[in-house]
């Protein structure tokens, strides 16, 4: 099966990082080095494959000049 290359969860899109993890425990230990680097992670599964969709975490706005 072909993943979304783009989802959206509570009006909010994530990207496919674009690897396919065979199993879930890689798909964890992925989702959690996302984490640490102040990614929002959303995991997917569909037929023994599990997918990552990713988004930076915002920190703060954008100064306006």
């Amino acid at each position: 099966m072909t993943p979304s290359l783009v989802i959206f969860r509570d009006g909010k899109k994530f990207m496919w990082d674009g690897q396919v993890y065979h199993s879930r425990e890689d798909a964890e230990k992925m989702k959690e080095s996302y984490r640490q680097e102040r990614f929002d992670v959303q995991m997917r599964e569909a037929e023994g494959e599990f997918w990552l969709y990713t988004r930076r975490v915002a920190t703060q706005a954008a100064a306006v000049q």
